[in-house]
């Protein structure tokens, strides 16, 4: 299910990155006392009370300016305020409202999204004594917040549940996960094809397809039923490289694709044979690798290869750019011709079937056994790590947890070993898994 999009909104230096950091519980945005230091909007994944949600640090307001870096920022804010499903609107309340509080606010209430109105900077009596202006704002009852001191932020959580709940959105708990439905979004670069492999899927033009990069700029999502299993395939812009993404709707696509990415079983990494292999394809395999998703790498435009080596030629380039994917499989196709499209339903059941594989701890830890035997664990001069058990603790991905002696002096390559070792034995093809090292003592 889509996560909600909440956004934080405000004029610069109300402290906005500060609320950003003390909601996520880490230090991602940069906090100054110069005004706009957060140019660009930042964003992380988080859940509320049982909800996963999305929030998203903007650039601060400004109306009093037309400087164009400052014209950037009100067009990036607005997407942000656009694409959102509920906003924060921050305020600073130490001081008296400005003449870009009340543009903001203006902004706001033309946009008809659920507002919060948040009283930043809430921890003196002088702000206490000035909330009462801020009802001039028309958004009802302002939350004191003080990110400092950990003041409201339970008020805060409440009346964001209240909202969510109210836009229809479900807690994890109570989302319904369909078991005979695989969810596969398919990425990469603007043009290599995404949009006429759902056409040739669908057999019709209903996705836009153009020579121009960038045609599609939302997600479209894509159902249908084969041989008794139901596919939804999510067609998304195309990523570009960070130098190359542009203030406003390009951003913004991009955080929409990485929420596709999250909702997705498995990723669609379609390369272009005309074009080769870029840094940028490299990058999105990285994205889709952290995300733990299954993946299948797709060859576009197989049908303008002039000679039969050339294929060989270019596998062979894949498997040198992509030698940190081993695992996952590649099909040449042409959405034009639609030539092997049927490769890829066949490819993401088995793929699914890997991702949602248990193994016993027994038999984990036999495996184990024979593992460490054949190569102990390496560690540092002063320690030597110790591998006491292992257990699968989850599926889609698969995840196991090892208890260690010392889960931090276990070296890299010992933790690539075993991720090697594990994927000889059971395979798990085409889906990434998560290996995750703990001190025994951590056991409960």
């Amino acid at each position: 299910m889509r996560k909600p999009i909440i956004a934080i909104v405000g004029r610069p230096n109300v402290g906005k990155s500060t609320l950003f950091n003390r909601i996520i519980g880490k230090r991602l945005a940069i906090i100054s006392e110069e005004a706009g230091t957060t140019r660009d909007r930042i964003y992380q994944n988080i859940e509320i009370n049982d909800f996963p949600v999305i929030l998203v640090d903007t650039g601060g307001l400004s109306f009093e300016t037309n400087e164009n870096i400052e014209n950037n920022i009100k067009a990036q804010a607005k997407v942000a305020i656009n694409e959102a499903d509920l906003v924060y609107f921050a305020i600073d309340a130490s001081s008296q409202l400005t003449i870009d509080d009340y543009s903001a606010a203006d902004m706001l209430r033309k946009s008809n999204k659920p507002v919060i109105l948040i009283a930043h900077k809430f921890d003196s009596n002088e702000a206490q004594n000035r909330i009462v202006e801020l009802y001039a704002l028309g958004f009802g009852d302002p939350i004191g917040i003080s990110s400092i001191h950990n003041i409201g932020f339970d008020e805060l959580n409440q009346i964001t549940l209240k909202n969510l709940k109210k836009l229809k959105f479900t807690p994890v708990k109570e989302q319904k996960q369909d078991s005979n439905n695989i969810k596969i979004c398919i990425l990469g670069r603007p043009n290599v094809g995404k949009s006429s492999l759902i056409n040739a899927i669908l057999g019709q033009e209903r996705a836009i397809v153009s020579d121009i990069p960038g045609t599609t700029r939302d997600t479209l999502d894509i159902n249908i039923k084969i041989n008794d299993k139901n596919f939804t395939f999510v067609d998304t812009a195309g990523l570009k490289r960070r130098g190359r993404i542009v203030p406003g709707i390009d951003k913004f696509s991009s955080l929409r694709v990485f929420n596709a990415l999250d909702d997705s079983d498995i990723a669609l990494l379609m390369l272009d044979f005309k074009e080769g292999i870029a840094k940028q394809d490299m990058h999105i395999a990285q994205y889709i690798l952290e995300a733990k998703k299954g993946l299948i790498l797709i060859v576009n435009k197989i049908d303008l290869a002039d000679e039969d080596n050339q294929r060989d030629v270019f596998l062979s380039k894949v498997k040198g750019k992509f030698i940190f994917l081993p695992w996952a499989p590649l099909v040449f196709i042409s959405a034009l011709k639609k030539k092997n499209i049927n490769k890829i339903f066949d490819l993401a059941v088995e793929i699914v079937q890997q991702r949602n594989k248990r193994i016993t701890t027994g038999e984990l830890n036999n495996f184990i056994k024979r593992t460490t035997l054949k190569h102990h664990p390496s560690g540092t001069k002063r320690i030597k790590p110790k591998i006491f058990y292992v257990s699968q603790t989850g599926v889609n991905p698969p995840e196991f947890v090892f208890f260690v002696n010392q889960a931090n002096a276990l070296h890299f390559s010992y933790r690539r070993y075993l991720e090697n070792e594990l994927r000889k034995e059971y395979s798990f093809a085409g889906t990434a898994i998560s290996l995750v090292f703990r001190n025994r003592d951590r056991e409960e």
